[in-house]
């Protein structure tokens, strides 16, 4: 998929999740609310699609050769609805939250910036690598925290269902499981040689 068509799909996406949020529950902050869920689980998704590939080129198919790019304006899209959210709602904010929340979204928007470095041979395979190891584990981990709490139901007025809290804290989960026995092989192969 070319990057342009990816952006494309992206915002397509986005606008859907936000008309399907009107036409649900209105111009109200329960529909504000729902738009910034969805929108974080389609982030999601992209993110999984990330954090899954062995290396780059297996998510230049599925995704965009720019995949951290696509996935910066996704969430970047999510940040706004959900600052948005916040302040129309006046939930207040939580500080341990948004702390590392701001650590991972200032992960998120540096991804792209590191890709384009790399592309122009500004920064070595080996330093993006590292970048990409610490932004892949942190972000899981904020996707993992965000699910956590709420199916302990320790998160008030987050909306969604009990069920959909536990099956995406459960996806979260899977993937996980997925990324650790690819990275503990490689590490045993290159031990052997």
């Amino acid at each position: 998929m070319t990057f342009r068509n990816a952006i494309l799909i992206c915002i397509i996406i986005e606008a859907g999740i936000g008309g399907l949020g009107v036409v649900n529950y209105g111009w109200t902050i329960e529909g504000l609310q729902a738009v910034t869920r969805f929108s974080g689980r389609f982030s999601l998704m992209i993110f999984s699609v990330i954090f899954l590939a062995r290396r780059p080129e297996d998510i230049y198919s599925w995704l965009s050769p720019n995949p951290f790019h696509i996935f910066a304006l996704a969430h970047g899209i999510h940040l706004i609805e959900l600052l948005s959210f916040i302040y129309f709602s006046g939930t207040p904010i939580i500080l341990y939250r948004f702390a590392g929340g701001f650590v991972a979204y200032s992960l998120i928007f540096l991804m792209p910036i590191l890709s384009e470095r790399l592309r122009k041979g500004l920064i070595t395979e080996i330093t993006f690598n590292k970048f990409v190891i610490v932004f892949q584990y942190f972000v899981w981990g904020i996707f993992f925290l965000t699910y956590l709490p709420r199916v302990r139901g320790s998160l008030p007025n987050v909306g969604g269902t009990y069920l959909e809290h536990v099956v995406l804290l459960g996806w979260v989960s899977l993937i996980l499981g997925m990324k650790l026995p690819k990275v503990l092989f490689k590490r045993k192969q290159r031990k052997t040689f």
